[in-house]
């Protein structure tokens, strides 16, 4: 046995002091130098390893599944994933029935999966905002670059499928043998372009070699040698294609040709023109702004020069005409205190029956025109004051008149109770007591069409200048009974007057009134008063709640009122017209007053003193509801706001009873009132129809004698009705609502150039299956009016006016719409003015056909097919038939 033993020598744990060298001298470093002297070594290339430390490829943490196995091959470095499979590296991921995962390679082969003869699940290939749907892909994780095989995709509302595509980057793909659609089923589409080649730059555009348009598969000769198609989400700018065409009577034209400007995100520009060979031609400026939270609105601008037959024919003629459409809106949350708004509508009288380019035939009808800008402003306070300064202008298209108030000024101070108590409720007379104040002034310009923006249109504008302080109060008595009283201190100020005399030299020496116009400052004060005094009273007849109709109920509200208004001879003067030479006449003295003719006319200069009844009448009625589950009958009624109207003027010497004038409505089924009003006079007539003093009950008649009556009805259902639904009304804001129509299509509808139909782009509401039955609710509307009017002043005994309106449209299917709008002049006997729509929903396309047979200024028709994509909307034909402007 052998042994063998070791020691070691514990170290000691005591430090030995190891004295340190001297040094002749201490150095001293500054700490710059030492930092350059470790920057120096750090750069030493002898310090450095040579050996380069291999880049990873995958920098990223790589996730995957598969549903029914992962299966990870070590020998070939490989990962296979198989059935709803995915795999996620950094902004890729791919999701297919099977993934094949190389990582000696860091390569990735996903396809789908074939099973009974379906191939299913294809790969799904997502890289940031960018999805593509391929049937095989071979992605590249070292160069990012990808093969990918019958991809589809979908960028800025284009659609494409490429049998071939290679990735390059995030930014350039390259693609061959493609078809590019906008339809809704990629695999079939009712139309595509077809191209060999193409370069595709996601979100910027897609460039293409020799390209050609096929529809159903079938090629046209619609191709072009090369195509740049823009994709953005925001709105570009560019060309608008125009419409070619021939004109009977202008030539060979172009229309609707130009440029759209998207200036910004807030306001865009569109430029449009026509061009026909005779020399005719029309621009269209149109804008749409908005701020959110701001204002919004729009701008047409329209100009046309027109010319008929050549130059040197007996029909030669050359016009020009114009039109201004400007609407704008403030959200009353950007200033509370302050707003301006414009509903302009303004131009040629002639612009609508002339136009070279008017396709809404049912604005021709319209004869007013009416413009707005106002702006307001409010001081809050105790009192709040309120201004506003506006330009109001209508126009006739009739008689081409012109009457504008530029500017109109306003102010006025809210409702002040001088004497109202600090606290609690106002009782009395005086407690009730209120006074305002409000001042308007005007310029007001009567104009002609033709003298618009000429110096002339002023030569006979009227200012004026109108204060009123209203004072007013409101009590009750005897409990039942409320009163009221009230006086209005006016003072007019105007800036000319009109001076009248009898001139014998006038008239080349006949004689005869001369009026002078007086320029310069002048006044006249008004006031009157008025009272009033009414009350409500209930009356009710129960028949048993066992009955059809439980109880009937009958509110009458009638008022008396009296108002005096003081006769103002201080403000008329008198001029003598002297007799002929005929003895037996006397001078003539004729009493005028020289504010005669100026903006607010003249004060009243007979004395009056009027007393005024009125009485208005509700029935009622409660009956037994036919749901037997309600608690409580329902109520119905059934006259509605039946009124009667009539005054005595106590001041008069003869005729002091007014006419007696009826209103009322009966609500007959829901949404369908009969309005009738009516004159009824109770004096008679002489043998030459004029008014006398003698009641007409006297006169061997009846009591009143029917001057006036007219009875109208408006009544619009569909089929929303049936099913419980409400019928927004959709037409607030279409075109011949804007040139000054009905909101609605009683004068036709004509649909807008530009849409060509009411189908929105891929409309998913509008998508039809097998399993949808359309016949059995069919969706539709109808609307009607009716009117009479009964003339009987003079012992006419006509009908003046009768007419019926209507107007409906129905969709047939899913994708067929017709409507039609037209209606019957009982008193001329003849058919207004017709039209018929017809809409069709081609999935990718729309088509519209519009048609006006029958019409009191022009008939044409206008139809339309192109695609709904507004990314290719100049793929479009239209063709029309003018209105002949010669009918």
């Amino acid at each position: 046995m052998n042994a063998q033993l070791f020691a070691q020598e514990i170290p000691t744990t005591e430090i030995p002091n190891i004295p340190a060298e001297e040094t002749p001298e201490s150095i001293v470093i500054p700490a710059t130098e030492i930092l350059q002297e470790v920057n120096e070594r750090e750069v030493d290339s002898t310090k450095n390893d040579t050996i380069k430390v291999p880049k990873e490829v995958l920098t990223d943490i790589v996730e995957y599944y598969g549903e029914d196995y992962v299966y990870i091959d070590n020998l070939n470095s490989k990962i296979y994933l198989y059935n709803k499979a995915y795999l996620i590296y950094g902004d890729v991921r791919i999701d297919a029935g099977e993934i094949i995962l190389d990582y000696a390679t860091n390569e990735v082969y996903a396809r789908g999966i074939d099973s009974t003869g379906a191939y299913t699940q294809r790969p799904v290939f997502t890289q940031g905002p960018n999805v593509v749907e391929p049937d095989s892909i071979k992605f590249n994780y070292d160069t990012e670059q990808a093969i990918v095989y019958n991809s589809r995709g979908e960028e800025s509302g284009f659609k494409y499928i490429a049998e071939k595509t290679k990735k390059i980057n995030d930014s350039v793909i390259f693609l061959r043998n493609v078809k590019f659609t906008t339809s809704r089923d990629i695999e079939n589409p009712d139309y595509y372009f077809y191209t060999r080649k193409a370069k595709f730059v996601p979100k910027k555009k897609i460039v293409t070699g020799l390209t050609n348009m096929y529809i159903a598969d079938v090629p046209t000769p619609i191709g072009l040698p090369f195509a740049y198609f823009p994709l953005t989400d925001d709105r570009t700018s560019g060309f608008i294609l125009p419409t070619f065409g021939e004109n009977s009577s202008r030539g060979f034209f172009f229309q609707n040709g130009g440029y759209y400007l998207a200036l910004s995100e807030y306001f865009d520009l569109t430029l449009l023109g026509d061009y026909y060979t005779n020399g005719s031609y029309a621009l269209r400026t149109e804008s749409s702004y908005a701020v959110k939270y701001k204002f919004s609105g729009n701008l047409n601008l329209r100009y046309e020069n027109i010319i008929t037959e050549e130059r040197g024919f007996p029909d030669f003629a050359q016009s020009t005409i114009y039109n201004i459409q400007w609407s704008h809106s403030q959200d009353q949350k950007s200033s509370p205190n302050s707003r301006f708004n414009a509903q302009v509508n303004f131009g040629s009288s002639e612009y609508f029956r002339q136009s070279v380019n008017i396709v809404n035939n049912s604005s021709v009808l319209n004869n007013q025109l009416s413009s707005s800008v106002s702006y307001s402003k409010t001081f809050e306070g105790e009192p709040q004051i309120n201004t506003s300064a506006a330009i109001n202008l209508q126009q006739n298209t009739q008689t081409q008149q012109i009457n504008m108030s530029l500017p109109n000024v306003t102010a006025n101070i809210s409702r002040i109770f001088p004497f109202a108590p600090k606290t609690g409720v106002k009782k009395g007379i005086i407690d009730n007591i209120n006074l305002q104040y409000d001042v308007t002034a005007q310029n007001r310009i009567n104009t002609t069409d033709s003298l618009f923006f000429t110096a002339e249109m002023f030569d006979d504008a009227l200012i004026g200048v109108q204060h009123r302080i209203p004072i007013s109060t409101n009590f009750k008595v005897l409990d039942y009974l409320s009163a009221s009283a009230s006086t209005t201190f006016t003072e007019t100020w105007t800036f000319t007057t009109f001076e009248q005399r009898y001139d014998e030299t006038a008239n080349d020496g006949d004689g005869g009134v001369v009026t002078d116009t007086v320029n310069g400052f002048d006044r006249y004060s008004t006031y009157n008063f008025s009272a009033s005094l009414g009350t409500t009273v209930y009356g009710s007849f129960n028949f048993g709640d066992d009955k059809k109709i439980q109880k009937l109920r009958h509110v009458m509200r009638p008022s008396v009122s009296y108002s005096v208004n003081p006769g103002f001879e201080q403000y008329y003067d008198e001029y003598t017209i002297p007799a002929t030479a005929d003895p037996d006449l006397n001078d003539e003295i004729v009493q005028y007053s020289r504010f005669l003719g100026t903006l607010n006319g003249a004060p009243g200069r007979v004395y009056s003193s009027n007393v005024g009844l009125a009485l208005s009448n509700t029935f009622e009625a409660k009956i037994r509801d036919s749901d037997t589950t309600a608690l409580e009958p329902k109520k119905v009624i059934l006259l509605n706001n039946l009124n009667f109207t009539t005054s005595y003027n106590l001041a008069g010497d003869s005729l002091q009873w007014s006419q007696l004038n009826v209103r009322g409505a009966i609500p007959i089924i829901p949404k369908l009132d009969i309005n009738f009003s009516g004159e009824l006079d109770p004096y008679a007539l002489d043998n030459n129809n004029q008014k006398i003093d003698v009641f007409n009950i006297d006169n061997g008649g009846s009591l009143f004698r029917l001057n006036r009556a007219n009875v109208s009805l408006n009544y619009s259902f569909s089929s929303k009705d049936f099913e419980g639904k409400s019928e927004e009304d959709e037409r607030e804001d279409n075109q011949t609502f804007r040139n000054g129509g009905r909101q609605d299509d009683l004068f036709g509808d004509t649909t807008d150039r530009f849409r060509g139909d009411d189908y929105g782009d891929d409309d998913e509401e509008k998508t039809v299956t097998n399993k949808d039955w359309y016949n059995y609710k069919i969706p539709w509307d109808l609307r009607l009016a009716y009117t009479i009017t009964y003339n009987n002043t003079a012992r006419q005994d006509e009908i003046s006016s009768q007419s019926l309106m209507f107007s409906s449209n129905l969709e047939l299917s899913p994708r067929w719409k017709v409507g039609f709008s037209s209606g019957y002049d009982f008193k001329n006997k003849g058919v207004t003015q017709t039209n018929f729509r017809f809409q069709r929903d081609l999935e990718s396309w729309k088509m519209s056909f519009n048609w006006t047979p029958i019409g009191s200024v022009n008939t044409s028709w206008y139809f339309f097919v192109g695609i709904k994509s507004s990314i290719l909307s100049d793929i479009k034909y239209d063709q029309r038939r003018e209105p002949d402007q010669g009918l």
